[in-house]
This record gives C-alpha cells, sequence and structure tokens, in this order.
C-alpha cells in the first residue's frame, strides 16, 4: 500500500484538484469546531548548549510545547541526557541536511562515504539548500534521514514527529517524497501543513505547492494513519531585532510578545505549528550564529505573562505532537 501511495505522488502533485475541506483537521481529531489549536514548536534543539538551554527554558517555564533535536550536532547527547529524566516532553527529530554556520559545523550520521553526495569538499554537509539541491542525490538524502531517525531511536527514544531543517525536504517533489516515505513507513507523523494552508501560502517563498497538491498530499498522510496540521506558521525567523533595544531582553521580550499576538490573531481555526527558535543566547553563542537576539526573544516571549494571558483569554488550545498522534490512533 505504502508503494502504491508514493507511486501516485505525483499524480497527487500535479493532476489532482482537491476541494476545499469541510472539516479543519483539529475537528477530525476531536477539537471544538472552530478552535485554534497551536503547537508552540522549538527548532534546532542540540545545536548548541544555548540551544538546549533555551528549549528547556521555555518549555518548563513557558508556553513550548514540542521541539525538534538536530541529530548530527555535538550538543544532542546534553539534550537526551535531560530527556532521560523528563521522557515526556514532547521531543522530534529535526532532519538535518545543511551544515550552515561557518565557524560550527556537523557531517552526516550515516557516514560520508555513504552519502558522498550531501557533503562539501570538506566533508560537511553543504551550507545552503541550493547546494543540497544542485548536488544531493535522493536516495542518499534518504539514506541520511533514516539514519537521523534510527540514532534518535536508537538513544532509547520514539520521536514523537518528523521536520525539516531550513524547509530542505520540500525543496524538490524528490525530496518531500523520501521525508513522507519515512513517515509513512515508520509511523511518525511529519510536520505537513495539509488543512486550509492559509498562513504558509500568504508567507512569501513558503511553499512551491498548491493548495490543492498541499490538501491532497495531507489526505494521503491522514489515509496513512497520521495526523495532519491545518496550517504551518514559519515567519518568527524573519522578525529581526532592531539596533536600537539590542541587548534590552525587556524591550526584545515585548517586541517578539506583540509579534507571536499579532500572528496568532490572524490564524484561521484548526490545528497550526508556529516555529520558534527559543535559546538563551550568551556571547558565546554569538561565535555560531549572528541570530542570538532574535532566538533569545523567541524564548523570552514564550515565557511571558502576557503572552500566556492572551493564549487564555482567546481560548487558544495549546498541543503537542503526541496527543494529536494520540487523537489520530482514536479515530
Amino acid at each position: 500500500m505504502l508503494t502504491k501511495r508514493l507511486g501516485v505522488l505525483g499524480a497527487f502533485l500535479f493532476l489532482l484538484s482537491v476541494p476545499l475541506l469541510a472539516q479543519t483537521y483539529a475537528e477530525r481529531l476531536g477539537y471544538p469546531a472552530g478552535a485554534k489549536v497551536i503547537i508552540f514548536h522549538v527548532d534546532d534543539t542540540g545545536m548548541s548548549h544555548e540551544a538546549n538551554e533555551g528549549t528547556i527554558l521555555s518549555m518548563e517555564q513557558g508556553l513550548s510545547t514540542s521541539c525538534s533535536i538536530m541529530m548530527p550536532c555535538s550538543w544532542v547527547p546534553d539534550y537526551f541526557a535531560y530527556l532521560k529524566e523528563n521522557p515526556q516532553v514532547d521531543a522530534g527529530v529535526h532532519l538535518t541536511l545543511t551544515s550552515e554556520w561557518k565557524g560550527y559545523r556537523w557531517g552526516p550520521v550515516a557516514g560520508k562515504p555513504t552519502t558522498p553526495t550531501l557533503v562539501d569538499p570538506q566533508g560537511y554537509l553543504w551550507p545552503s539548500v541550493r547546494e543540497v539541491v544542485r548536488h544531493g542525490d535522493p536516495e542518499e538524502l534518504y539514506t541520511e534521514i533514516k539514519a537521523q531517525v534510527d540514532k534518535f531511536i536508537g538513544m532509547g527514544f520514539q520521536p514523537t514527529h518528523l521536520d525539516s531543517h531550513m524547509g530542505t525536504l520540500f525543496a524538490t517533489e524528490a525530496f518531500l517524497k523520501k521525508y513522507l516515505q519515512l513517515g509513512m513507513e515508520y509511523q511518525i507523523p511529519v510536520m505537513f501543513p495539509g488543512g486550509h494552508a492559509t498562513w504558509i501560502q500568504q508567507e512569501n517563498s513558503a511553499s512551491n505547492l498548491s493548495l490543492e497538491q498541499l490538501q491532497a498530499i495531507g489526505k494521503m498522510l491522514w489515509d496513512a494513519g497520521l495526523p495532519v496540521l491545518d496550517d504551518l506558521h514559519t515567519d518568527s525567523y524573519s522578525w529581526k531585532i532592531d539596533p536600537a533595544i539590542e541587548g534590552d531582553d525587556r524591550k526584545i521580550q515585548a517586541y517578539k510578545t506583540e509579534k507571536f499576538i499579532e500572528a496568532i490573531n490572524a490564524l484561521k481555526p484548526g490545528v497550526t505549528q508556529i516555529i520558534t527558535h527559543a535559546t538563551n543566547s550568551t556571547p558565546h553563542f554569538e561565535r555560531i550564529s549572528p541570530s542570538g537576539s532574535l532566538r533569545k526573544g523567541d524564548m523570552l516571549a514564550m515565557m511571558d505573562p502576557k503572552l500566556r494571558a492572551f493564549i487564555e483569554s482567546e481560548g487558544v488550545i495549546l498541543t503537542t505532537w503526541r496527543e494529536l498522534m494520540e487523537r489520530r490512533k482514536g479515530r
């Protein structure tokens, strides 16, 4: 059945016309009609000590409900030590095919001899999505993302979901097929906006698929027994910090909180994943990436009582990938 589904994916993408869904996937999963159901998701866990701290703080003391781990990175064991003490945490695999920073880089989990088209001349994963698309063989890509999932499982945990670092697995139809294949084969939910997809369709270059194509894939995932997102919000990384407030945590928190409130107000009902990069940034982190302030802003916003009060006053429901899968199994 899986082979049949994957064999017709191209037809789903280019030939099938799907009408607008009568129900949101949130409703199909048993949430109230008209509800806004949100996963506040932390990307890049395991990339650095600061990323691990930001993930933990924003989940334990804030509103974040889920995270995903970059399995090729050096600080993965540190976060798995935390998971051993907190196995209830909603943690998935941040499938990673790029190594984008200049002074801190990583290679493939499967090994360079096994995935030669995925590495640059220095032996690290390519620094950009464009270069992965130019050089990467889809079969080697599948070998690598499977190895990342197997490494996660081998460390003693079942991933709650899969997603894609820098959106690389959404860059081509061939890559997308491998991403979907992996999720369906392992029966692990995949981050994919297969419902009304309102926000993701509005974001510039966020999706190269039409609404009909997104919904066709959403139906395929649902029919395979997996939960499906109605929408996906990926815009928070573009909320840059004004140099005038740089270094002022209070003002950075206020700015980011207002941006999240604006985003939630604009969302349509359904289950939406909002991506953050909550990081407890330090001067050391600035040696890795110049994005420390905006990442710390995400963490501070997740911990802001004002954002929590807004969520509660608006009746927004917070959820996890674990809960989505449990609900899907019960439908």
